[in-house]
């Protein structure tokens, strides 16, 4: 289902039921009810309960979105290190430079393409990515240098493949959803107790209140969505791309 059917559908259901519950109200209530009558504390706490919200939801849209982009950065990371390896190697001799960069090509082939499509479909990463890179290291850590050139050029060579190999680590924690359960808890129950609180100042079912109901219940619904689009880095929404890899390495394949 498409994410855009799916916000339209959940902001169109929730207008839906504010209207239903504001008319069901409407007629149910007594024909003597002044909505003029509502006292001053219902107010004060309906609109304590949405500034409390608004906060809860302004800090859950930040840490999603700070999460998908922590995770946009392991990505440049990886490629940078992994691009790292494969100019430093220049140093090599022709065979060996030419195994390493091959199979630095085989690593990024994959995960632009195998890898990838796995973390957004499945949320984990690969075994066989795990093998690709396992192999790049036997590469550049077996290889004993023959000049001091070639030595001076080993240890950064090391270190920009621990890099890689902890920026496809951190990658591989960031391929699940962010957002524990409890929290989605609160933030549809707090959802629920803040509409809810709209029929407290005793709407009547006029245009211009029903409108604004509506408009306030799809706009909660919008930004519930907008967490949870953000909440998965790689599969959902704006995620974070495999641009990196494509742009440093644009003959890997993908």
């Amino acid at each position: 289902m498409s994410e855009w059917l799916v916000l339209t559908l959940a902001m169109g259901a929730a207008c839906v039921v504010v209207l239903l519950v504001a008319v069901v109200r409407h007629h149910a209530a007594p024909a003597d009810e002044d909505p003029s009558e509502t006292p001053d504390v219902i107010e004060y706490i309906t609109m304590m309960i949405g500034v409390v919200y608004a906060i809860v939801l302004g800090l859950a849209i930040a840490g999603v979105w700070e999460a998908r982009s922590v995770a946009q950065d392991h990505v440049q990371a990886e490629a940078q290190a992994l691009h790292e390896i494969r100019e430093r190697v220049r140093v090599y001799p022709e065979d060996v430079r030419d195994r390493i960069r091959a199979d630095l090509d085989a690593y990024v082939g994959h995960v632009v393409t195998t890898e990838w499509k796995a973390m957004a479909e499945k949320g984990e990463m690969t075994e066989k990515g795990t093998e690709l890179l396992d192999t790049v290291r036997r590469d550049v850590t077996d290889y004993q240098p023959r000049s001091d050139f070639e030595a001076q050029a080993y240890q950064p060579l090391l270190d920009q493949m621990a890099a890689a190999d902890a920026a496809r680590n951190a990658r591989a924690d960031s391929t699940g959803e962010t957002m524990p359960g409890v929290v989605w808890f609160g933030l549809i129950t707090g959802a629920v107790v803040t509409v809810g609180m709209v029929f407290a100042l005793q709407i009547r079912r006029t245009a211009r209140e029903l409108i604004l109901a509506g408009l306030f219940s799809a706009l909660i619904a919008f930004l519930l969505f907008l967490i949870w689009d953000f909440d998965s880095p790689y599969s959902r929404g704006l995620t974070a791309t495999v641009d990196p890899f494509r742009a440093l390495f644009p003959n890997a394949g993908g």
